[in-house]
């Protein structure tokens, strides 16, 4: 006859509560014990100390838990039924949205440190001296691997966070008005140049409008060549005012121009004593400056349609995008030198200064060499320059892809802040990046200002490319034949 245990007795909660009072002495049930408590703490954070520890830890961390699952699922709902308005929160909303990514920064490190200390302390519940064979090794090692993976990730995802909130602010803190689309169409002003010393007042190398259809995303990139003569500019602008018939070039021992498109920051800003500011008074309030308000104004005139907003290329960090974002594939046609002429050198006698060649054939290239490919302009003309910097741009576009920008977000995002100045407004973010999306989807058409295109370089028909460039925006539609 077996009699029952008195009441009050050990032995019912080892039977009945193995995780919170087990059997120490029982080697196998101390095992599945230990790796019970890091299943727990891997699936649900804190509800090893509820069920084995401190209850009160257990329960904080618990609520920790929950909340972080309800903000996850709150952010994917958002993700995939109303994105315009996640990124409105996240992108779009100013102030706003630097709070609320600053908040969720916060919770994520919290969170990593919260589970850290859960981990270690789940370790110490499984009294890891009471664990025989491989296991005692084994439940550890595998605690720490899997904090190290989850939480590392986590901890990723943080300076992600951090990352889009240091690049808004820096990138997107001045900017100008926020407009609606011209004509269907966000046009926007590309330039690009370095803004290191001796570069002859920094005149842009190279000038194409980008221009987005406001429903669709189709992208339509212009180039203009940077000696482009005597553009006009566009109707009210101030430089109209100074240049009736077409920009012209000025003689002057001090600071003089001639009458190329690129010279037209020289004549607005670089060699007036206002430094620009009497023709364009808000253009640095608004996240420009004079230069460029100006080569708007011609770009408008050349090309006929409006042009609010400006991305401005430092190509001094150019390189370092193209390296972040692992380099970029291009099918090099001719064989081009890297590198320039030192003073004193014939700029002809390429084989004495050429600092290494860029092949013909398929290539996969680092920042340093697509940035000599967009340079190279010694053995080829200005055109095929042109076309060859069109070419980076659709490569660059090519490679924003969302794993690309997932897995090296912090590296892009450094080299958008060194690289990249605009006066696009941050309220204009969520919808751009919509865009963008459809972009992706659809193959970008290119316009170039060259002979080949009917333009003749040194007197172009401005009313032909006006005709051109709507054509190409606003194609004809065809009127559909009555049925007899």
């Amino acid at each position: 006859m077996t009699l029952a245990p008195p009441r009050g007795s050990a032995r019912p909660l080892i039977e009945t509560r193995p995780l919170r009072h087990p059997d120490s002495t029982d080697a196998g049930m101390m095992t599945k014990r230990g790796w019970w408590l890091v299943l727990l703490n891997v699936l649900v954070p804190g509800s090893a100390q509820v069920l084995a520890g401190n209850r009160r830890l257990g329960r904080f961390g618990l609520g920790a838990t929950l909340l972080a699952w309800f903000l996850v699922i709150v952010a994917a709902g958002l993700a995939l039924f109303a994105r315009p308005v996640m990124l409105w929160l996240t992108v779009g909303g100013g102030f706003l949205s630097a709070a609320i990514l600053t908040i969720v920064q916060v919770l994520l490190v919290g969170y990593v440190v919260l589970w850290v200390v859960l981990t270690f302390d789940v370790l110490r519940l499984v009294r890891l001296v009471r664990i025989p064979g491989p296991s005692k090794f084994a439940i550890p090692l595998v605690a720490l691997l899997i904090l190290g993976l989850l939480g590392g990730g986590a901890g990723y995802a943080a300076t992600i966070v951090g990352s889009v909130r240091s690049t808004i602010s820096s990138i997107f803190g001045q900017s100008g008005p926020s407009l609606p689309p011209s004509d269907g169409y966000y046009n926007i002003l590309l330039l690009g140049a370095d803004s290191g010393d001796g570069r002859d007042s920094m005149r842009y190398d190279s000038i194409s409008v980008v221009s987005v259809n406001a429903s669709t995303g189709a992208v339509t990139i212009t180039g203009i060549p940077r000696e482009l003569p005597n553009a006009p500019f566009s109707e009210g602008s101030p430089m109209q005012a100074l240049y009736p018939n077409g920009f012209e070039g000025h003689s002057s021992s001090s600071c003089g121009w001639n009458g190329w498109m690129n010279h037209v920051r020289n004549a607005a800003e670089v060699c007036r004593e206002d430094k620009g500011e009497g023709l364009y008074p808000d253009a640095v309030a608004h996240g420009s400056d004079p230069g460029i308000e100006a080569t708007k104004d011609a770009a408008e005139g050349v090309l006929g349609i409006e042009i609010p907003y400006y991305v401005f290329v430092d190509m001094h960090g150019f390189a370092d995008l193209v390296d972040a974002l692992g380099g970029v594939d291009i099918n090099v046609t001719e064989r081009l030198p890297m590198g320039g002429p030192p003073d004193g050198v014939n700029p002809h006698d390429v084989d004495a200064w050429a600092i290494g060649w860029i092949e013909p054939g398929q290539q996969h290239m680092n920042g340093d060499t697509a940035q000599w490919y967009a340079r190279s302009r010694y053995t080829t003309s200005d055109w095929d320059r042109m076309k060859r910097q069109r070419e980076l741009q659709e490569a660059i576009l090519a490679q924003f892809t969302p794993q690309t920008v997932l897995t090296r977000f912090n590296e892009v995002a450094a080299a958008g802040t060194a690289l990249i100045s605009t006066d696009l407004p941050q309220d204009k973010l969520p919808e751009f990046f919509d865009l963008m999306t459809k972009a992706k989807e659809q193959t970008v058409t290119t316009i170039e200002l060259t002979p080949e295109n009917g333009i003749d370089e040194h007197s172009p028909d401005y009313g032909y490319i006006h005709s051109m460039i709507q054509q190409t925006l606003h194609p004809p539609t065809e009127t559909p034949t009555p049925t007899p």
